[in-house]
């Protein structure tokens, strides 16, 4: 049955429908992360450890770490796709994120002894596994909208600041002014008065790449052309994912190449063109 819905959708050689397969680093037009992907490819085996290490270091180890591994992108010339992966405080986001967690659904949380063994094996990935509900968790978070986003980081943070473990409770406290820094409104170019706000698209397109990994996908920035009218075979770029409690993607978000806004798509209404991925697996 699968074979036949691939033939019936016309296939081009290398091509797939999004359902199926994975791209976690899509080949993408900014030369800087290219070189960034490939070099951490090469790290050496005590670069890997200390890498996970640090990742294993809840809450923010693991924010730094997530924002290193996924550096910023930016979409196709004449796309309509600016910046992938990006805004100034993602980590800092991530980092409120786990605190959130820490805080409202600590059964979720690893084991501290289980992360810092595995944490040896310089494997991201064995690390990714366990810490798999809490990741999932942080992108459930940033579904919400904006101000209950917000007032869910900044209870989290106040509770947190009087929490036991030494560790969690000075990270609050930073963060904590890290947040009431982002929300002050500060001057424009123009003297117009703005709100820096929280980077929610880069965290998410972050977290997007991270489940991926584990659970199959299309990493934002992936190019894909659409099956469904009014916009049959036309290209675009995946610029999130939307997820289920478990699993791969449920739904993309795309931008049309030349659009204005972005539109919803199901894995069964995309192609994934030929020779996305950065690093062949």
């Amino acid at each position: 049955m699968a074979a036949r819905q691939l033939e019936s959708v016309g296939l081009r050689p290398g091509e797939t429908l999004s359902r199926y397969g994975r791209t976690i680093y899509p080949i993408g037009f900014d030369p800087h992360r290219q070189l960034l992907v490939e070099r951490r490819e090469r790290r050496s085996f005590e670069e890997r450890v200390s890498d996970t290490r640090r990742a294993a270091a809840l809450p923010h180890g693991r924010a730094q770490h997530l924002v290193e591994r996924f550096p910023p992108s930016r979409g196709r010339t004449g796309s309509g796709v600016g910046s992938l992966y990006h805004g100034e405080g993602r980590e800092e986001l991530l980092a409120m994120l786990y605190i959130v967690i820490v805080v409202e659904s600590p059964g979720l949380l690893p084991e501290v002894g289980d992360l810092a063994w595995i944490a040896e094996l310089g494997e991201d990935t064995a690390l990714d596994t366990a810490c798999a509900e809490i990741d999932r968790e942080a992108r459930r978070l940033l579904d919400q909208d904006p101000l209950a986003l917000w007032s869910s980081i900044q209870k989290a943070l106040t509770v947190a600041e009087r929490i036991v473990d030494g560790q969690v409770r000075q990270e609050a406290i930073r963060q904590a002014a890290l947040l009431s820094t982002m929300m002050t409104p500060r001057l424009g170019y123009a003297g117009e008065p703005y709100v820096p706000g929280l980077p929610v698209a880069g965290a998410r397109q972050i977290l997007d790449a991270l489940l991926i990994v584990a659970d199959d996908g299309h990493a934002p920035g992936t190019r894909v052309r659409l099956l469904t009218q009014p916009h049959d075979a036309r290209s675009a770029t995946i610029i999130g994912a939307r997820w289920g409690s478990s699993g791969p993607p449920v739904g993309y978000l795309v931008w049309l190449d030349g659009a204005t806004a972005p539109l919803s798509a199901r894995p069964d209404d995309l192609i994934v063109l030929a020779d996305q991925e950065t690093t062949p697996r």
